[in-house]
């Protein structure tokens, strides 16, 4: 199965910027919507941000609404997260993976979580 292999992660300053990276190990996302999920220890696994195939729309959780892009490159089988204005709230492990598009579920026999990168924001 097709493995998410996230990047770019680090600490960095409220109000900072970082962009996230995710590539595919052993295939390729570009046939499926993409999604960005946060994990914090303690708590389940939320979603963040929502890719449509082509890259052409997305969603976005209310929280971080106005804050987050998410994009993608197919002919490089990438996907990414832009972050900005960064929050202490937004301090998570992120991951991606495909999704059914328009709902904050992965595809129905996903179950090969990458190991996530550590977005630590300090205050």
């Amino acid at each position: 199965q097709v493995q998410p292999v996230e990047s770019g992660g680090g600490l960095v300053q409220a109000g900072g910027s970082l962009r996230l990276s995710c590539a595919a190990s052993g295939g390729t996302f570009s046939s499926y919507a993409m999604g960005w999920f946060r994990q914090v220890p303690g708590k389940e696994r939320e979603f963040v941000t929502a890719i449509s195939w082509s890259g052409g729309t997305t969603i976005n959780t209310d929280s971080v609404k106005g804050r987050f892009t998410g994009s993608r490159d197919n002919a490089k089988n990438m996907v990414y997260l832009q972050m900005d204005s960064l929050k202490p709230e937004d301090t998570a492990v992120y991951y991606c993976a495909p999704i059914i598009w328009a709902t904050t579920k992965t595809i129905a026999d996903f179950d090969s979580w990458g190991q996530g990168t550590q977005v630590t924001v300090s205050s």
